[in-house]
């Protein structure tokens, strides 16, 4: 059957933002696959649990992206190289193999739970700092603002092996420039990608948003290789010395010289800008779902303590012990996953739920639809942890429903190091803290810019527990 029976409509969206209300509302209305346009771009939209199963189920070794141009355009235009996020096929592959074997397997993340754990106990400082200043001695406002700071402190420990002072009282002015940069990266992010899909003699008429998209990449670009270059100067002294160098991440790149200079440059921003707002963004939602709902709180609090006590700072190995606590994050991201929708171009004629996808074509997976499905998820729209938990040491059974991290060669290379950060951060908070709403805080929704995100600001009151 052709492409071109399926139901067609003609909206103007990025496949990386397609809003989680035309996801539902376009899957009621066109069913579990349709086409649309992003201005030239033609693009087929997948939002059925199993379709999307098969086609990540059929992708190669080296699956494609959607379409990046303006990523790359950038690149081109400065002499950059491409990182793991915008690299494709054989380059691609190359920086997976390397990258992949420091930080995508748990027993290669869990030597950074000792960084991890030192960026929380200043967090958690914060937090009391916060406290002291508020006018009922609990409310902290806007936590996403404070989970930024711990997240953005927290990837820049493993990626640059330094700190940056994100959660000090006068945060150094390096980094508040990288934080410019990096809202500005998102504030354009719509526009630029649309400003890549037309044609160039055009953007005279429009410049603003392409300058704009070039400003925050160099901005993203010069913090990294600040910090690269700081970072590989310590170690080529020490080997000056005739040390032996020893570090993690960037140590290793360095010295197994499998990247060029210019590739970790491009590695490290990209994964940076990548591991930031996925991972505070993440923490806001969980921390006011908890609040939202004292009774579930409270049972992962017990299990907390039952298991690994009221104060012991909890190490990788302990994670396993508190289901519950993963079980959380899990459901979080069900209900707010970050990414709402992912891109993939075909690389082979595909046949999907009984229609010819030819080759090139862009899909987009819909996996907010998905993860509201109740024949996915029973109650789908409730938030209940205690669904992702398996009894006894039965076998885990993927959920295409609910694919926050990707799946396959493409997933997340990131996703160890940013469970960790969410897991131990969230085990730690509570054995300190009884979270609850602020009344300042009402009903937050989601909205997507670029990523999906609180529509509001987010104000929790951090009880100390007796």
């Amino acid at each position: 059957m052709s492409v071109s029976k399926v139901y067609h409509i003609c909206v103007f969206f990025s496949f990386f933002d397609f809003s989680m209300v035309l996801q539902q509302k376009h899957t009621r209305e066109y069913g579990k696959i349709f086409k649309s346009h992003f201005g030239p771009q033609f693009v087929v939209s997948v939002a059925d649990r199993d379709l999307v199963a098969q086609v990540l189920r059929a992708e190669g070794a080296a699956p494609q992206r959607a379409n990046m141009g303006s990523w790359q355009e950038y690149r081109d235009l400065r002499g950059r190289s491409t990182g793991l996020i915008s690299a494709e096929g054989e380059q691609w592959l190359k920086m997976r193999s390397v990258l992949r074997q420091r930080i995508l397997k748990p027993k290669d993340v869990a030597i950074f739970a000792g960084e991890i754990n030192q960026v929380i106990a200043d967090l958690i400082k914060r937090i009391y700092f916060l406290k002291s200043q508020a006018e009922d001695g609990e409310t902290v406002t806007n936590i996403n603002d404070l989970f930024f700071k711990y997240s953005m402190e927290g990837v820049a420990t493993i990626l640059f092996e330094s700190r940056l002072g994100c959660l000090e009282n006068n945060v150094p002015q390096a980094t508040m420039d990288y934080i410019e940069a990096l809202g500005l990266m998102f504030c354009t992010f719509k526009t630029s990608m649309y400003a890549g899909a037309i044609p160039r003699w055009l953007r005279p008429l429009i410049p603003k948003p392409w300058r704009e998209f070039c400003r925050s990449w160099d901005g993203l670009f010069k913090f990294s290789q600040i910090h690269v270059d700081n970072k590989l100067r310590d170690i080529q002294c020490q080997m000056d010395r005739g040390e032996r160098a020893r570090g993690g991440l960037l140590t290793y790149l360095f010295l197994s010289q499998e990247l060029t200079r210019e590739e970790i440059y491009a590695n490290m921003t990209e994964m940076l800008l990548a591991g930031v707002d996925t991972t505070s963004f993440t923490l806001s939602w969980a921390v006011y779902l908890l609040a939202r709902h004292p009774e579930v709180q409270q049972t992962v609090y017990r299990e907390i303590v039952r298991n690994l006590g009221e104060r012991r700072v909890p190490t990788a190995a302990d994670v396993p012990k508190v289901p519950l606590v993963r079980a959380l994050l899990k459901e979080t991201l069900r209900l707010f996953p970050v990414l709402p929708g992912n891109g993939r171009v075909t690389q082979e004629d595909l046949v999907v739920g009984g229609y010819l996808i030819p080759r090139g074509t862009q899909l987009a997976l819909c996996h907010y639809a998905t993860s509201y499905e109740d024949e996915n998820f029973p109650r789908a729209k409730e938030f209940r942890p205690e669904r992702w938990l398996r009894p006894g040491n039965l076998r885990r059974v993927d959920n295409f429903g609910s694919i926050p991290f990707g799946y396959g060669a493409r997933s997340c290379i990131g996703r160890r190091i940013a469970e960790l950060e969410i897991h131990l951060l969230v085990i730690q908070l509570l054995q300190r803290f009884e979270i609850k709403i602020s009344p300042w805080t009402k009903t937050v929704h989601a909205k997507t810019h670029g990523l999906l995100m609180p529509g509001e600001p987010i104000h929790v009151r951090f009880v100390n527990r007796k």
